[in-house]
């Protein structure tokens, strides 16, 4: 392969690059044809029925009993991770004190609450991933945080803003319908409450309810089962930390290598008589370098510090040349190359551009597939082990304990090819006719993202004129910056969708936050009743988050998984349908659009 010159940009030779982009190419295309299904999303099953017990919460160890309540508040916020944590804070801020806060688990903590597996931490630097640090003056232990400091912390922020009284736990909201005549949302939940508040704001989330693979038989398993969202400690012993002492005389079997599975095979390894990791689709692992806060760091450290260092992330990761990367991690290592050999021509191409893009992504992931080879002994193993995907197609991952494990004599890992496994029996996986016996099977299968957005919320939410919102998002959802939808007054929604999506969601959710609480604080200085978007507006807006971008390309050709619906066309991925310049531009524009002051797209109805 000769050196091909365009105008601005030089393609290196293969013998430059130590590679052929030509043959990667087309080995990330088979291995995609491999895992491609008819099925899509449909290959997953809700937890109901014989596994209902995976939706229910293993960690109270006291119900909470009250009487039935009836109030007039100003806002009810569905949930009580960090997005509900966020919009309650930034509701005070902005005096709207009559808030209620409805959690279906035992605390707050959201995801942090229900994920207790062993080895759980963030994969984002705790420095920027724990919101209101300086607010509720707090420094995390590690560069990484496990997931008790971060369900503590989001304790701390309870206690701090005192929200603990404005929470309803182990409550579920069962319906919610928008009272026309009183300007108001009526709000029924499983306790027997009735709230009617002013405002409603959905914050709940889409990594709450576990999810299932649809496997033949899967419910004829008579060993011990739990999903890693539910982690069963009775049966493992130890805890978060490890420690798993009762399986040292089981099988056990775990279903899924994505994130979870990557932090808590280590410890099942560790633990088991033998352990056999199910693998459809290897995760790209990069290293995890976690260290303890640097005291003398933490104490140079001036007031705005955590909302620069958001910043700056967010920026390099979006492609924003900065002056010096402030996280300085795996997460920018990629961006931060792309940066500068587009800061280095200024008349560079698109098309330039995206050969660049490929070539840098086809460097770093040669640099993970060869930490396979340094790190793992057994060869066959190893070619297992490769990912042979772009690195964008799923959500990165950083460990340093997982590939080390299958240099264990008692951990086996148990490739499908692409296809998943089988059947379940009784007492046996099956994977291409091979029976595996096990005592204990893990499902490791994460949260539903794909299914409907009342589905995850658990509650039909219904607008003016009897209007549904499965009803009015049959087609998919429909909103203005991604809070508002037409014909559902004083309703925000927090999320991951038509808005600004960032890999550190908590930046991404104060923002929102902020953004909620300062249109609700201008609903009421308005003395009106309520705020919607127009029609014209949410129409436009569906236009800008639904045109074509590098990343819906770029996912095309991904992999299966939820990142692209499974790689089913026509249907919409966990990263399409988003603002197409970003998160740092879209909470610019976002702040530039309250400074004018007439909240161009909304209707205020006096």
């Amino acid at each position: 392969m000769e050196t091909v010159k365009n105008k601005t940009f030089n393609i290196p030779s293969v013998e430059e690059l130590g590679f052929d982009p030509v043959v990667l190419r087309k080995k990330y295309a088979e291995e995609r044809e491999k895992r491609l299904r008819k099925d899509g999303n449909a290959q997953y099953q809700e937890v109901t029925g014989d596994f209902d017990q995976y939706n229910l919460d293993p960690y109270v160890s006291e119900n909470i009993v009250r009487e039935p309540v009836t109030e007039i508040i100003d806002a009810a916020i569905i949930g009580g991770g960090f997005g509900g944590l966020l919009a309650a804070v930034r509701l005070l801020e902005a005096g709207i004190k009559n808030i209620r806060i409805i959690e279906k688990a035992g605390d707050f903590g959201g995801t942090w609450y229900w994920n207790r597996y062993p080895g759980a931490q963030c994969d984002i630097e705790s420095y920027i991933y724990l919101p209101l640090l300086e607010e509720v003056n707090y420094i995390p232990k590690e560069k990484y945080s496990f997931r008790d400091e971060i369900f503590e912390h989001a304790q701390r922020i309870g206690h701090h803003y005192d929200l603990y009284k404005r929470a309803f736990f182990q409550t579920q909201v069962r319906g919610s319908n928008w009272d026309e005549k009183n300007g108001r949302w009526r709000i029924e939940t499983d306790r027997g409450d009735v709230l009617n508040a002013k405002f409603l704001i959905m914050s709940s989330g889409p990594l709450n309810r576990p999810k299932l693979p649809a496997i033949p038989g899967i419910e004829q398993f008579k060993g011990h089962t739990f999903h890693t969202s539910r982690w069963d400690y009775d049966y493992t012993g130890g805890d978060s930390i490890g420690g798993l002492s009762r399986l040292s005389d089981k099988r056990v079997g775990i279903i899924g290598t994505g994130a979870t599975a990557i932090q808590c095979v280590s410890h099942l390894g560790a633990a088991a008589k033998e352990l056999y990791v199910f693998q459809r689709t290897p995760s790209a692992i990069d290293e995890r370098l976690n260290k303890p806060t640097d005291k003398e760091w933490a104490a140079s450290l001036h007031p705005g510090w955590h909302a620069e260092r958001n910043t700056n992330f967010a920026s390099i990761l979006s492609g924003i040349p900065q002056e010096v990367d402030l996280v300085n991690d795996r997460w920018t290592d990629l961006f931060k190359s792309l940066s500068e050999l587009m800061s280095s021509d200024q008349d560079i191409s698109m098309e330039d551009m995206a050969v660049m893009a490929e070539i840098a992504d086809y460097q770093k992931m040669n640099k993970l597939r060869a930490r396979v080879e340094e790190t793992v002994g057994d060869k066959e193993t190893v070619e297992a082990l490769k990912p042979w995907y772009r690195q964008w197609c799923k959500r990165p991952v950083f460990n340093d304990e997982f590939l080390p494990t299958f240099n264990r004599k008692n951990a086996h890992l148990v490739d499908t090819n692409g296809k998943g496994v089988e059947r379940v029996t009784g007492n046996s996986v099956f994977v291409d006719g091979v029976e595996y016996e096990l005592d204990c099977l893990i499902f490791a299968t994460g949260f539903e993202v794909g299914t409907a957005y009342t589905q995850q919320a658990e509650f039909e939410l219904i607008g003016k004129n009897g209007i549904k919102l499965t009803d009015y998002w049959k087609d998919g959802m429909r909103t203005y910056h991604g809070f508002h939808a037409r014909g559902f007054p004083n309703c925000f929604h927090m999320g991951l969708t038509q808005t600004g999506l960032a890999p550190c969601f908590t930046y991404m959710l104060d923002h929102q936050a902020q953004n909620v609480a300062y249109i609700a604080e201008e609903v009421l200085k308005r003395k009106a009743r309520s705020v919607e978007t127009s029609v014209e507006s949410e129409a436009d807006w569906i236009e800008t988050v639904n045109q074509p971008t590098f990343m819906s390309e770029y996912q095309s050709h991904c992999t299966p998984g939820y990142y692209n619906n499974e790689g089913k066309k026509g249907g919409k991925g966990f990263l399409e349908g988003h603002y197409p310049e970003g998160p740092v531009q879209f909470y610019a524009m976002l702040k530039k659009w309250r400074e004018e002051g007439d909240l161009k797209g909304l209707e205020f109805n006096l």
